[in-house]
């Protein structure tokens, strides 16, 4: 499978998540579009976002790639976890949609390769969002353009043996197994060190959120290191 132009253009980049839930200060689409365009001017590549008015908003902010995601609940498959959700994500002006890759029961009784199948017959570029090797595999062996390491560090509570920052050791390993795919690194990059280790360690890009659009978080980290 050759590497459409969309994803080439990612390579060797910065992808910034820029995402608010429910009762958080930011929520609005509008603000989540202000910070998209001020992250686009930094030099981001694309915009990782959740949600269709965040979808709709920033893609008409942003003329970087908006990578779009709707996330439903907090347990089991809850990243864009049926087809319906990610034709809407699509639907609303994403470029790219993201969803979880791995083998758990999803909400509308189809697996991820059915889910696959039938966006890649809608012409939808597809990001896997993945836990573990054999995620990845799953991904690219379905035909999926894009497979990232969301789902394996320690916050997203799927594997035990989750690493607390980037998992580089599964990137390296994806690297070394799928020789120019696009294998991105995304989950627990906190500092631009991270973020270049990522890239040494055979990333395509790199997708960083957390530390660049939630000031909440940052200031706890500030808060946390001079008390």
């Amino acid at each position: 499978m050759s590497v459409h132009p969309l994803v080439q253009s990612l390579k060797g980049t910065l992808i910034v998540s820029v995402q608010a839930y429910p009762g958080e200060p930011l929520r609005h689409p509008e603000t989540m579009a202000q910070i998209s365009r001020a992250c686009e001017l930094g030099g981001a590549s694309a915009i990782r976002c959740q949600g269709l008015s965040d979808i709709s908003a920033i893609k008409g902010r942003v003329e970087i790639p908006v990578i779009g995601l709707w996330k439903e609940g907090h347990e089991g498959v809850y990243i864009t976890p049926t087809l319906r959700h990610a034709r809407a994500c699509s639907m609303a002006g994403a470029d790219i949609v993201a969803l979880d890759a791995t083998d758990r029961p999803r909400p509308d009784g189809l697996t991820f390769e059915e889910t696959v199948t039938a966006l890649k017959k809608d012409g939808v570029l597809l990001m896997a969002d993945c836990s573990s090797i054999e995620d990845i595999r799953r991904g690219f062996a379905v035909g999926c353009d894009i497979c990232s390491t969301t789902l394996s560090h320690a916050g997203a509570a799927i594997d035990q043996a989750a690493t607390q920052g980037p998992n580089l050791g599964l990137l390296r390993q994806a690297s070394e197994e799928f020789p120019g795919k696009p294998v991105i690194c995304e989950g627990s990059v906190h500092c631009p060190q991270d973020a270049k280790d990522a890239i040494d360690a055979g990333a395509w890009a790199v997708v960083v959120g957390t530390a660049i659009t939630h000031p909440t978080s940052l200031t706890s980290w500030f808060c946390d290191a001079v008390r």
